[in-house]
C-alpha cells in the first residue's frame, strides 16, 4: 500500500473514530432523514442556515466507515460556506466520486481521502449519504415550508 493510501486510510479511520458534527441543534433551519436501502446506512442530518451561510450542521445515524466518515468530513468542511458554495461542493464530491473530477483538497478538505471510492460502485451510496441529505436540507431550506423541516 503506498503512502498516500495509508494517510487517506488514517484519514478515514480518524473521521469514523471522532466523528466531527455528531449531535443534534437547537434550532435548525432544516432538518432531513436519508437512508441506503442496499446497505441500510442511516444518516439524520440537522442544519441551521443564517445570512445565507451554514452556521451550524449535526449528524447522527449509524452505518459503514464509510458512510460516517464521510458524513464526519461534511460536518467539519460545510460550516460557514455560503448555501451557494455548498450545494457546488456537493456537486463536485458527487462528480469525484464517479471519477469525472480530480480530487481538490482546496474544494473537499479531508474528503479527498474518499476518492479511492470511485472504484467500489456500491460504495459511492454510502459516501454520498449525508451530502446528498445535505444537499435536501439546504434545497428544503431554500424553498421555506415549514421551517424547512422533514
Amino acid at each position: 500500500m503506498g503512502s498516500i493510501d495509508s494517510l487517506y486510510q488514517e484519514i478515514i479511520l480518524d473521521h469514523f473514530r471522532a466523528p466531527r458534527g455528531e449531535g443534534s441543534l437547537d434550532a435548525p433551519t432544516a432538518s432531513v432523514d436519508s437512508n441506503n436501502p442496499l446497505c441500510g446506512d442511516e444518516v439524520h442530518l440537522e442544519v441551521r442556515v443564517e445570512d445565507g451561510k451554514i452556521a451550524e450542521l449535526a449528524h447522527s445515524g449509524q452505518g459503514c466507515s464509510i458512510s460516517r466518515s464521510s458524513t464526519s468530513m461534511l460536518a467539519e468542511e460545510a460550516v460557514g460556506l455560503e448555501v451557494g458554495e455548498a450545494l457546488e461542493r456537493i456537486e463536485y464530491f458527487r462528480l469525484m466520486l464517479h471519477g469525472d473530477a480530480e480530487p481538490d483538497e482546496d474544494r473537499l478538505g479531508d474528503a479527498v481521502a474518499l476518492e479511492g471510492v470511485a472504484k467500489f460502485p456500491a460504495r459511492v451510496k454510502c459516501a454520498l449519504l449525508g451530502w446528498l441529505a445535505l444537499k435536501e436540507a439546504l434545497m428544503t431550506n431554500a424553498e421555506g415550508g415549514a421551517n424547512g423541516h422533514r
